[in-house]
């Protein structure tokens, strides 16, 4: 009698669990987002708060709404799904080779690309990736090129170095959610660019990209074979810089699956970090990763010439 009772209770436990699970609108995906399961059904403005203390170099994002993807870009950017972001601040540039220089002058950090003694080249003459020996945040295509200027973003950093920098900054890295959030200028902006639908107007390029076929030819014609100063493109609606190009941005989160988001399953993939932003290797036949929607994925330990960061807090 008792073990019946017993059964019966965890029956019915299970049975209340699973309806309340049913009934769920939305979950957490971290405590600055929230996943919802469907449309919200107001979008109330958001206001700024008065006297509100920006830090120095630094954007506010207004929180709110935001659908995820597109209906037509690559299989892992669909299906769209609603999320519900809280304000935070964002970096208006990615961080610079002589921001990353102070921490390492005040820390002492080696990176993972010195640790291994090279990082990812994708070398033109043979049109592949390659390691290059050598090549590290300071000299990002190796030591037999001048050293990265400081006013470009810094690349040949890990997602674990990325992170060590924002730690010490006291900041942290976005989640990808919190990128296109801030790249549709907190506004659900459905804009293909943070700026617009077109990447080139009035014959002048609005982004570093790769302008050609890639990877046989690049004409050029927005001055920038690799990096670029940051800002050197100006700044999207909201006062961000290098959203679209330049470099990838490490994100915070695991590589996700959007059905399964838009399902309320949470990612299970410990291999790859999220990347936004798209670079000057991106040209749309190849990779048209610099869309708003766009997304790439990397393991962390990995540093690539055309791979930076922003943080957020």
């Amino acid at each position: 009698m008792k073990n019946t009772i017993i059964l019966l209770i965890s029956v019915l436990n299970f049975s209340c669990n699973s309806e309340k699970k049913a009934d769920q609108t939305s979950f957490d995906f971290s405590p600055i987002v929230k996943i919802l399961k469907e449309a919200p059904k107001t979008f109330p403005k958001q206001e700024i708060p008065k006297n509100l203390f920006i830090p120095e170099g630094m954007v506010y994002v207004q929180g709110g709404f935001t659908q995820i993807g597109t209906t037509d870009g690559m299989d892992f950017e669909r299906p769209m799904f609603w999320a519900e972001v809280k304000p935070f601040f964002m970096d208006i540039s990615p961080v610079t080779v002589a921001q990353f220089r102070e921490f390492i002058k005040a820390t002492n950090y080696k990176t993972y690309a010195e640790n291994f003694g090279d990082g990812g080249f994708f070398d033109k003459e043979t049109k592949g990736w390659i390691l290059k020996k050598g090549a590290n945040w300071e000299y990002p295509l190796g030591k037999d090129q001048t050293k990265a200027p400081d006013n470009h973003p810094v690349t040949q950093v890990s997602w674990y170095d990325a992170v060590a920098y924002a730690k010490w900054a006291g900041k942290r890295l976005p989640s990808e959610i919190e990128w296109e959030h801030a790249a549709r200028n907190a506004t659900n902006d459905r804009h293909i660019y943070p700026f617009g639908n077109e990447i080139v107007k009035d014959g002048k390029a609005l982004a570093n990209t790769w302008n050609g076929v890639f990877p046989d030819f690049n004409k050029n014609t927005d001055g920038f074979f690799y990096t670029s100063p940051v800002g050197h493109f100006g700044k999207t609606p909201l006062g961000l810089t290098d959203m679209t190009g330049n470099v990838w941005q490490w994100c915070d989160n695991w590589k996700f699956n959007y059905a399964d988001m838009a399902n309320g399953i949470m990612a299970t993939d410990t291999i790859e970090k999220a990347e936004k932003g798209g670079s000057f290797l991106c040209e749309p036949g190849w990779c048209h990763g610099y869309r708003v929607s766009g997304r790439s994925f990397t393991s962390p330990e990995t540093s690539l010439m055309h791979l930076g960061f922003r943080c957020v807090k």
